[in-house]
């Protein structure tokens, strides 16, 4: 059995810790990242399976952190969920994103969420 990674770009702390523990328990190795500069930085490494991503971090914001996964085939299999609790930011950004989560977020609902998303092995 493979182990995938999952990156939470998340800067409440509370919420990455939830995030964090959801995606854990949805069968993935999680790693957290508080702002956007150093998703940024990361993002040059490993390309992880899954990645739960805030819109509004300091230093480098979601939707440029999305830009940059997108846009690079060497993320062409990464499933990006976007947790915001912005709900017109969220409305025109429907089109380009694997799934958009509106705050709050439940545990259960993005355990379920993950484990639905798990790569599939081949």
């Amino acid at each position: 059995m493979s182990v995938y990674r999952a990156l939470v770009i998340e800067d409440d702390i509370d919420l990455a810790t939830i995030f964090s523990k959801a995606i854990e328990a949805g069968g993935y190795d999680v790693e957290t990242i508080t702002n956007g500069k150093a998703a940024l930085e990361r993002l040059e490494g490993e390309a992880p399976a899954i990645v739960v991503l805030d819109m509004h971090l300091p230093g480098v914001d979601g939707i440029s952190l999305h830009h940059k996964i997108k846009s690079e085939p060497r993320f062409k299999k990464t499933r990006v969920i976007i947790a915001t609790a912005d709900a017109v930011l969220a409305e025109t950004m429907q089109d380009g994103f694997d799934l958009i989560l509106l705050k709050p977020i439940s545990y259960v609902q993005l355990r379920d969420l993950a484990k639905r998303l798990l790569p599939h092995e081949e």
